[in-house]
């Protein structure tokens, strides 16, 4: 029972990941659309996300024992994690500036496909095309990416009204969602390219896990690289002071959220369920994010329920199904064979993500 438990303990983080990523997506683009400065926004973000985790490492060094040498070699491997999750942070957010948290949100559903063949790539995740695991999981990354696909493209007609007025609740940030106006090209390419770098580093981060399996050190280390890396691109391109100055207001609310919420809580927790997982299963969570942006939009922005939203939603929860099932078979499979297992996605054969320790924190 405290073995079932603990393994569902994954599934829950990845929902709560994915609905902290969505809500960042509107609340990002309701500061942009306030005026807020985006570059600044992402150096603010950064610096208090790694100011929040900065006695990490200070800490965990003091646990005599529990924790292992922090090598040059690792510190190169976290330097160009930081840079690739740097470069996918930028895109996201020019890309939600040029369009809308919609369409970001659709771009995300990418992210398991790419993560899926980046892993086979690298020889992370071993396909049998003849075991039923496989073609389940195979299925159903197939089933949830286009059921995302669908609640994003397709609206059909209402079947259920927001108990919130429109005109009270969507006055000031609504246009923004659907603005004929936005870069929608430019904004879908940066949004590709974020789910792509996003990909990758789900994939880095593994390789870093194998070698220095200590999850906050390594968060605290990319949010301090990605904070010189944003500081530099800041003072290089922002000119006006008064972009530097923040106010209370949207900005300021965007900010915290993005840094503690969708940054040190989202970004730490993804990682840990990475190091008990592999990276094929936590992108699997990325379509729920459309599911969750519908939601909260259904909430909060007053939006109507269409039926291609609910249609999708069961397509997700299909695919999701079919994953869930694949991977504990091979988990199934894994108990049989007395051994740890095949491939990162299930096991720590190759890559020791699964295996617990006293610094897995």
């Amino acid at each position: 029972m405290e073995g079932r438990a603990r393994g569902s303990l994954p599934f829950v983080g990845m929902i709560m990941v994915v609905l902290a990523q969505a809500g960042n997506m509107v609340v990002m683009k309701m500061a942009m659309s306030d005026g807020i400065n985006k570059y600044t926004m992402v150096f603010y973000c950064n610096a208090l996300s790694s100011l929040f985790l900065l006695p990490c490492p200070l800490i965990i060094s003091r646990r005599s024992g529990s924790c292992p040498p922090l090598t040059f070699s690792v510190l190169r491997k976290i330097f160009l994690l930081a840079l690739v999750g740097f470069t996918s942070q930028m895109s996201g957010y020019l890309g939600i500036d040029c369009s809308s948290p919609v369409l970001g949100t659709a771009m995300m559903n990418l992210i398991p496909a790419f993560t899926f063949v980046l892993a086979i790539i690298s020889r992370m995740e071993k396909v049998n095309w003849k075991s039923s695991s496989s073609q389940a999981k195979l299925v159903g990354t197939i089933a949830s990416i286009l059921g995302a696909f669908l609640v994003t493209l397709y609206k059909g007609p209402s079947i259920l009204h927001s108990p919130f007025p429109p005109a009270a609740v969507q006055a000031r940030h609504l246009p923004f969602l659907f603005s004929g106006q936005s870069n929608w090209i430019l904004g879908g390419f940066l949004l590709a390219a974020e789910a792509f770098l996003i990909s990758l580093s789900y994939i880095g981060q593994a390789f870093i896990l194998k070698d220095y399996p200590v999850v906050l050190n390594i968060m605290f280390y990319v949010l301090f690289f990605q904070t010189n890396f944003s500081g530099l691109l800041s003072f290089i391109t922002v000119r006006e002071p008064q972009s530097w100055i923040l106010k209370v207001d949207m900005g300021l609310i965007a900010i915290l959220y993005s840094a503690l919420v969708a940054g040190v809580f989202r970004v730490t927790l993804s990682t840990w369920c990475l190091k008990r997982t592999g990276p094929v299963y936590i992108s699997m969570f990325q379509p729920l994010g459309t599911v969750f942006a519908g939601g909260l939009g259904f909430i909060f922005l007053g939006e109507k329920l269409h039926i291609g939203s609910l249609v999708g939603a069961v397509v997700i929860v299909m695919g999701f199904y079919a994953v869930l099932w694949g991977k504990s078979k091979e988990e199934e499979k894994t108990v049989e064979r007395g051994g740890v297992g095949g491939s990162l996605a299930s096991s720590a054969d190759e890559i020791p993500l699964l295996q617990d320790k006293a610094w897995s924190v």
